[in-house]
């Protein structure tokens, strides 16, 4: 094969590494025969692959750039091998899968490729070993009340190992990841980032999974859709004669909620609509249910308990 393995890369003579492996990594995608069935693309993946094998070896690329294609193929003289030339003849193997496959390990290269070939097989990346997925990483999502109640966005830093792009080393790199908390979730709602876990030349990266974790609120206890508000009353002020309770909401009302009812230790006072938005419609909300903490005096002077005893009889 004759060619400038520059041109073939579509890099410049004075390319780096890491642009020689770019270079490669994008047009090997590019014209691999799985994927591309134009006629020429196979020749044209061979020639990746040998310009690839040369460029990316420091001896061989210091050869081609001093004596070229010539000084490749039959070798230059040991007193002229300076610095770490390529004495002994190049002929490059033939075959390009093995360039590919050495150069992107034993991952699936196309899985950056969002179309339903990422989830596929390849029997060409194949390499003897069967590859498994790690466990799922799961991790709380600790979230308030309000959090849940309005819908927010929560972004969390994580490390993790990834792949170097000659395929057998790796890096710690942090990666952002974004939450989107739609309003209504629930304790225990799950959210997978997939394949988001430590890289390895084979496995498959693990599911990071976050679970919804709800937080303790001041006012408020919620049970499913609804919310539950314990209002503090006196017996003979309020539980026996009627009241009105204030309720602070979650959206900045304030919401005045007459009892003319008298209260005894089971009532409950049932608002609808007032309660947490329905996750799958945030538009209709749950109920809002007022329970009464009765507080009963510790005791009563003799007075009092004949004018008590007065009122209910004369109720009865």
């Amino acid at each position: 094969m004759s060619c400038d393995y520059y041109e073939t890369l579509e890099i410049n003579r004075h390319a780096t590494d890491a642009e020689i492996k770019k270079a490669y990594r994008r047009l090997a995608l590019k014209f691999h025969p799985s994927r591309n069935v134009e006629a020429g693309s196979s020749e044209r993946f061979l020639q990746l692959g040998e310009a690839y094998d040369v460029l990316s070896d420091p001896r061989k690329k210091a050869t081609y750039d001093k004596f070229g294609e010539v000084g490749l193929r039959d070798g230059i003289p040991l007193e002229l091998a300076s610095g770490g030339a390529w004495s002994s003849r190049y002929i490059y193997h033939g075959n390009p899968e093995k360039t590919f496959r050495q150069f992107f390990g034993d991952n699936n290269p196309f899985a950056d490729f969002y179309t339903t070939e990422s989830h596929l097989e390849f029997d060409f990346l194949h390499t003897g070993v069967e590859k498994t997925q790690d466990s799922p990483i799961e991790r709380d999502l600790n979230l308030s009340l309000d959090d849940l109640f309005h819908g927010c966005i929560k972004k969390i830093k994580i490390s993790r190992r990834v792949m170097n792009e000659d395929g057998q080393t790796s890096s710690i790199k942090d990666k952002i990841l974004t939450i989107d908390v739609k309003p209504g979730w629930r304790e225990g709602t799950k959210i997978i980032f997939p394949r988001e876990g430590d890289q390895g030349p084979n496995s498959i990266p693990a599911d990071i999974v976050f679970i919804v974790r709800e937080k303790i609120h001041h006012l408020f206890k919620r049970q499913h859709n609804d919310l539950i508000y314990k209002a503090r009353i006196s017996l003979e002020m309020q539980a026996l004669t009627g009241c009105s309770v204030d309720v602070q909401t979650l959206d900045g009302r304030l919401l005045t909620i007459p009892v003319n009812d008298i209260v005894h230790p089971s009532y409950k006072k049932v608002l609808s609509g007032e309660g947490m938005p329905l996750p799958k419609d945030p538009s209709q909300r749950g109920d809002l249910i007022i329970a009464f903490d009765i507080s009963f005096p510790e005791k009563l002077c003799p007075e009092n308990k004949r004018l008590i005893k007065k009122a209910l009889c004369s109720r009865s």
